[in-house]
């Protein structure tokens, strides 16, 4: 029987890159010791933060 994982995931997302994006994506699993989807995790966290930033920028602007 599977492992019971206290926070599962169920949702699988696929994309299509390049081979010069999966050139680069493997540089980085091997640079960081990370999985693709640990990578596009932190990715997406990071690009929500820019995103928030630059939204709180553009409101204060106003």
């Amino acid at each position: 029987m599977g492992r019971m994982r206290e926070n599962p995931r169920y949702n699988v997302i696929s994309m299509r890159i390049s081979d010069e994006e999966r050139e680069h994506l493997e540089n980085l699993m091997s640079k960081t010791k990370k999985s693709v989807s640990d990578i596009m995790r932190e990715a997406m966290e990071y690009f929500s933060a820019q995103h928030d930033q630059q939204a709180n920028l553009e409101q204060k602007a106003a």
